[in-house]
């Protein structure tokens, strides 16, 4: 779709921290990350909202969701994550996109209050990105 943000960047027009890319799904780092190692997980064609992914498209989609969780505990090194969507209501961009937080236990997170951090740069930014793909070549436990 024209002017959205998440098409550009699963078209690779426009720059991200890409973790996964492939048929059904992009996945990239958050610009303003709940915890360092967030990631939002898109799928690649336009649909606004869960309820507009085509059914067959959900089970493809939400097994990229499983695998960018397992990677982000990996690669990050947390305990659990948070995966998480909205639709519509509190939707920065309207394009599916699942949230998927690494969290550990006192990490300050409470409820749906979001505090957001910053990398210290394109070196960390790029260094947890490369962390969470290699995790996702890994095959799960």
């Amino acid at each position: 779709m024209d002017g959205c943000v998440f098409c550009e960047i699963a078209a690779g027009e426009r720059p991200a921290r890409v973790v996964l890319d492939d048929e059904v799904a992009a996945a990239f780092l958050d610009t303003r990350p709940v915890f360092k190692g967030h990631v939002l997980v898109v799928p690649r064609d336009h649909v606004e909202t869960l309820p507009d992914l085509p059914a067959e498209e959900v089970g493809p989609f939400f097994a990229r969701v499983q695998a960018v969780a397992r990677a982000v505990e990996a690669g990050t090194g947390a305990a659990g994550t948070f995966v998480a969507m909205n639709n519509r209501i509190s939707q920065s961009v309207p394009h599916l996109h699942v949230h998927v937080v690494p969290r550990n236990r006192k990490d300050g997170l409470r409820g749906f209050f979001w505090p957001r951090v910053s990398y210290d740069g394109d070196a960390e930014i790029e260094n947890y990105a490369a962390r969470i793909r290699a995790a996702l070549n890994e095959p799960p436990l």
